[in-house]
């Protein structure tokens, strides 16, 4: 059926079609296993994706200030570790001759996520605080609800909108008309005192009542960070055999940081007891600072990733400058492992490509190069991927085995920076400060309390003075009764 419409669809949609089970799964789920409903969706979807020529879609035919309005973008995980695809409503001005640029862009963020998280599901957010009867587009919205119903099958886990204005009700009755019985279950209407049934707080800014200080910008592509522009397998940082010592010295010269050890044997890394002394005097070093936030670890499938989320670097002040992450191997198998980064040029990462024997941790050291500094923006990426045991684990072994090892085997997990921008907490800063204001003397509260005194007196008097006149009135209000009563009875 498909093949006689070839012509219809991108030849490498139908390539993967029926190379892909997992994509036809989808198809079939999302259809409740019915074989005509599942092929009319694939027919649907197949003609979009080449309409809007989906699988081409680059930042590059795209035009750039879309990314830079920060309507759509990719960031933070819902309370079941899903995706969250944000739409900040506030941004989005109806315009029909942006209308197709913007859909594409839509498709841009759920084709690259697609490929990029094996389709793993998505929650979308529609933030509509501020939003009002002009940032009502029912022809976008209807696009948005066609992605997800029509063209990524089995995509979408829920729809959070978050302070919905009531002028915009009647839209979304229209709204829940196109969406159909399985994704009005996913509906989710929520505002700041319940959203966090949903998200928790470190992923809500703080005009959702969350924590999270992450502020959108352009470049790079925020939460896609690896996607573009890459090699093979993405913008890897200096492996360690390949360093020179003419490199490590450079960096010594510009950081004024004690040379390291240069050369670090793998089966030394890869157990635990065998950790080499200049190491543990690496981590020595700074491990103190960071030991509370490593304390944080991603319980993976392949790997236990120690901390879970965030590495702590310093600012110029503070001048930490070395993270550690240590890997724990909670498989059977020799498990491989590479670190990428969305800046190369900052970072030296030791070892970035090697790999972890069964049941044993492997520290690695981050430590940022020559004069830079740590952004928010930059963020790190451990693969992962499990190796025959008759496989060696050398460099050659390795550099294959990443060239032939399929993307669902390789489990993939992110890491943010944070910058403290001082080592002490804001408190001990405020109590420090209140120790510089100069003690008062006795005299002085003599005199204050004094003068308190003098104040509540005065009011005291206007007080006896009010309630004088009060009384006053009450009884005027009698006479004039009395008076009236009297004139009448004459």
């Amino acid at each position: 059926y498909l093949l006689d419409k070839s012509d219809k669809y991108d030849s490498r949609d139908v390539e993967r079609l029926q190379q892909d089970d997992s994509w036809v799964e989808n198809y079939l789920i999302w259809r409740h296993d019915v074989v005509d409903d599942t092929l009319k969706m694939i027919d649907e979807s197949f003609r979009w994706r080449k309409e809007y020529t989906v699988n081409d879609l680059t930042e590059s035919v795209l035009p750039k200030w879309l990314f830079e309005n920060g309507t759509i973008f990719l960031h933070g995980y819902d309370k079941e570790g899903y995706k969250l695809f944000w739409f900040r409503v506030k941004y989005h001005v109806k315009d029909s001759k942006q209308q197709l640029d913007k859909k594409k862009l839509v498709a841009f963020w759920l084709e690259h996520y697609a490929k990029r998280d094996h389709g793993k599901p998505l929650t979308v957010v529609f933030d509509m605080s501020e939003t009002g009867i002009s940032h009502i587009d029912l022809d976008f919205v209807r696009f948005i609800v066609n992605c997800f119903t029509d063209y990524y099958p089995n995509f979408l886990t829920k729809i959070v909108i978050f302070e919905m204005p009531w002028i915009m009700n009647a839209a979304f009755k229209i709204v829940k008309g196109w969406l159909g019985p399985d994704a009005i279950s996913m509906l989710k209407f929520t505002n700041k005192s319940d959203v966090q049934e949903y998200i928790s707080g470190e992923y809500l800014p703080p005009h959702m009542g969350g924590t999270d200080s992450f502020k959108y910008s352009y470049p790079p592509l925020v939460d896609d960070d690896f996607q573009t522009p890459l090699c093979e397998n993405g913008p890897i940082t200096s492996e360690d055999e390949h360093e020179s010592k003419e490199e490590i010295d450079a960096d010594t010269k510009d950081t004024g940081e004690p040379n390291e050890e240069q050369n670090f044997n793998q089966k030394k890394m890869n157990s635990v007891e065998q950790i080499s002394k200049s190491e543990e005097t690496d981590k020595t070093e700074f491990k103190p600072k960071n030991a509370k936030k490593a304390l944080t670890t991603f319980k993976g499938p392949l790997l236990h990733i120690s901390p879970a989320e965030e590495l702590y670097f310093g600012s110029k002040e503070t001048g930490e400058r070395k993270c550690l992450i240590v890997l724990t191997n909670v498989t059977k198998n020799i498990v491989a492992f590479k670190v990428r980064t969305t800046a190369p040029e900052k970072y030296r990462v030791k070892p970035s490509n090697s790999s972890c024997e069964p049941g044993t941790s492997l520290d690695i050291i981050i430590s940022l190069h020559g004069g830079f500094a740590a952004s928010l923006q930059d963020r790190f990426l451990i693969m992962a991927a499990e190796m025959d045991q008759s496989s060696g684990a050398g460099v050659p072994e390795l550099t294959q085995f990443w060239k032939e090892v399929p993307r669902t085997k390789v489990m993939e997990h992110r890491l943010r920076c944070h910058v403290v921008e001082s080592s002490k907490p804001s408190s001990l800063t405020l109590k420090e400060n209140a120790f510089n204001i100069p003690a008062k003397t006795n005299e002085d509260l003599h005199i204050q309390l004094t003068h308190l005194l003098q104040i509540n007196k005065r009011l005291q008097e206007q007080i006896d003075r009010c309630l004088w006149f009060q009384q006053l009135s009450v009884v005027l209000s009698v006479l004039s009764v009395t008076v009236v009563a009297f004139c009448f009875y004459l």
